[in-house]
C-alpha cells in the first residue's frame, strides 16, 4: 500500500481507547490521515512512501495538546519570576491593561512567533488559548502549520475598554478566522473568568454563543476564593449557578483551572458534559495559600470529565515544557494528598487525547488511530536517560522534556525533523524577538537584564493600570463580602 508517510521499527504509544503499546511498530499516513498502525513488519524500510522514516530509537506517540495557555507576552520569560504574588499580579494586569488600549502589538506579534517556535520544537501540536489580540496568534500558529484555538478575552471588570468593542472585535476575530488554514485555526468565545465579569457580559456572551453554536466557550472557572462571591454579586448562588442561568453550563464550555470545585461542582460539570483545562505549574509556582483546595481532577475524571493539561502563562513560570506539566500535576497531587494520585498512563492521556476531548476534537486528533488526523511526534529515547526503556507511560510522564522531541508532523506536514524546525526561520524569530524586547525596555521602566528583571516602580505600575473596571471590581467583592458576613 502506498503511503505519504511511513514510520517504522519504532515504539509506538498509541493512546488509543485500548492504550496499545508497540514495541516495534508502523504508522502510515496518507492525505494528512493515519491510514494504519501496527507491528512493524520485515519488509516496512521498503515500503513505498514519500517520506520513511526510521524509527529504530524513537517513540512515537500523538502530538501533545495544551488545553488552556496565554501567548502574547511570551517574550517577557523570566520577567516576573521572582516577584512576590501581588508585585506579579499588579505589573502584568498594568500590561494587559496598555495591550487592551492597542499598545505593545510589536511585543505581542513577537510573543506569538516565539510561542509556536517553541511549542513545536516542543511537541505541543494544538494550543488553546485565551488573548486580548489574538489576531496576529491565529496566522502565527496557521502559518507555521499547528493547530490552535484562538479568541479575545471578554470582561468588564478587568480593563476598562467598552464592552460593544470587546464584543464587536470578538464578531469580527470569529468571522475572519474560525475554520481557516485547512480547519487547523479555529475560533473560541472568552468571557474572561467568574470573579471579572457581571452578569449583563455573561448574558451577551451567551448571546454571541447562540449566534455560533459550533464555538468552545473557554473561560476561567473556580479559580479563585472570589469566583463565588462574584456570582452571588451577580444574583447566583454560585459560579455554576450562574453559567446555567444564562446558558452557558453545556458541552462547549472549557473551565481552565477548577481549584477549589466541591462535589456538587463536579457532579453539575460531569451531568452538564463541560470540560476541564488543569494547569497545575502555574499554581504550584504562585500558590496563594497552603490551605488552599488543590484541583479534584482524580475525582472530575472518575465521574467522567474530560480533563486536559495547560501550561497556562509559560512567562510567569519559565516553561514550555508540556511533559513536566504532566510531571508537576502527579508531585502536586500527592504532595498536597497522598501518593498514587494518577497512573503514568492516565497523565499521558491527559497531555494527549483527554485534552483533544476537552477541545471537542478528541475524534479528530489525540491518539494514533486510523480514520485520525495526522498529528504525531517522535522523541528520540535513544539516550542515557532513557536506559532501560521500561514502563514507557511513566518515562513519558516522568522523564521526558521538550529536548527529546526529534520530529513533529501535523495533519500529515513534516514541520521539524532531526530536531530542526522547518515550518520557521527560527534565527528570524529570535532576531523580531530581542528587537522587540529592546524596544518594550526603552518604552517602559522595566528593565530585563541577563542576571535579573526589574518591574516599574509601584507608583508607575498603579499609575498604569485600568481604573473603572478594576474599582468597580474590588468594590462589587467588598460588597458581596460584607454581605455574606453580615445578612441584611
Amino acid at each position: 500500500m502506498a503511503a505519504d508517510i511511513a514510520i517504522h521499527d519504532a515504539v509506538v504509544l498509541t493512546v488509543d481507547d485500548r492504550n496499545r503499546l508497540y514495541e516495534r511498530g508502523t504508522v502510515l499516513v496518507e492525505d494528512s490521515h493515519i491510514t494504519e498502525v501496527r507491528q512493524s513488519r520485515d519488509v516496512d524500510a521498503d515500503i513505498a512512501a514519500d517520506r520513511v522514516i526510521d524509527g529504530e530509537g524513537k517513540l512515537v506517540m500523538p502530538g501533545l495538546v495544551n488545553a488552556h495557555t496565554h501567548l502574547e507576552l511570551t517574550p517577557l520569560l523570566g520577567a516576573f519570576s521572582d516577584l512576590d504574588l501581588l508585585e506579579m499580579m499588579g505589573s502584568i494586569t498594568a500590561i494587559y491593561g496598555r495591550i487592551a488600549d492597542g499598545e505593545f502589538d510589536y511585543l505581542t506579534e513577537a510573543g506569538y512567533e516565539l510561542a509556536a517556535l517553541n511549542f513545536l520544537a516542543g511537541g505541543v501540536t494544538t494550543v488553546n488559548s485565551q488573548d486580548v489580540r489574538p489576531s496576529a496568534g491565529a496566522k502565527t500558529f496557521g502559518e507555521a502549520g499547528l493547530r490552535g484555538f484562538f479568541g479575545p478575552a471578554l470582561s468588564d471588570l478587568f480593563w476598562d475598554v467598552p464592552v460593544d468593542e470587546q464584543f464587536a472585535r470578538a464578531r469580527e476575530f470569529i468571522d475572519e478566522y474560525h475554520d481557516t488554514y485547512d480547519g487547523r485555526i479555529r475560533a473560541t468565545i472568552n468571557p474572561h473568568d467568574d470573579w471579572s465579569c457581571t452578569r449583563e457580559l455573561w448574558e451577551r456572551t451567551a448571546d454571541l454563543a447562540a449566534e455560533h453554536p459550533d464555538l468552545l466557550v473557554h473561560t476561567h472557572l473556580l479559580e479563585l476564593e472570589e469566583s463565588n462571591t462574584m456570582a452571588r454579586s451577580n444574583g447566583a448562588n454560585d459560579s455554576l449557578d450562574l453559567l446555567d442561568d444564562v446558558g452557558l453550563l453545556d458541552d462547549r464550555l472549557v473551565a481552565a483551572h477548577f481549584r477549589i470545585a466541591d462535589d456538587e461542582d463536579i457532579r453539575r460539570t460531569a451531568e452538564a458534559d463541560a470540560s476541564v483545562a488543569h494547569c497545575p505549574s502555574i499554581f504550584s509556582y504562585w500558590n496563594t495559600g497552603s490551605d488552599v483546595q488543590w484541583t479534584p481532577v482524580p475525582e472530575l475524571r472518575a465521574a467522567g470529565v474530560d480533563v486536559g493539561l495547560g501550561i497556562d502563562d509559560h512567562y510567569w513560570h519559565d516553561s514550555y515544557n508540556m511533559f513536566g506539566e504532566a510531571r508537576q500535576a502527579r508531585l502536586a497531587a500527592n504532595l498536597k494528598r497522598s501518593t498514587g494520585q494518577y497512573h503514568s498512563m492516565e497523565l499521558v492521556r491527559m497531555l494527549t487525547v483527554e485534552g483533544a476531548k476537552a477541545l471537542g476534537v478528541g475524534d479528530e486528533i489525540g491518539s494514533l488511530e486510523p480514520g485520525k488526523r495526522a498529528d504525531i511526534i517522535l522523541l528520540n529515547v535513544d539516550k542515557p536517560k532513557f536506559t532501560p526503556l521500561t514502563n514507557v507511560p511513566a518515562q513519558v510522564a516522568n522523564n521526558a522534556t521538550s529536548a527529546d522531541v526529534e520530529a513533529v508532523i501535523v495533519d500529515g506536514d513534516v514541520l521539524m525533523e532531526d530536531g530542526e524546525v522547518k515550518a520557521m526561520d527560527a534565527d528570524a524569530v529570535r532576531d523580531r524577538v530581542e528587537s522587540a524586547v529592546a524596544r518594550f525596555e526603552s518604552e517602559t521602566d522595566w528593565e530585563l537584564g541577563v542576571g535579573e528583571s526589574e518591574p516599574p516602580s509601584e507608583r508607575d505600575v498603579v499609575r498604569d493600570l485600568p481604573k473603572r473596571g478594576p474599582a468597580q471590581l474590588l468594590g462589587r467583592l467588598a460588597f458581596q463580602s460584607a454581605r455574606d458576613r453580615f445578612p441584611f
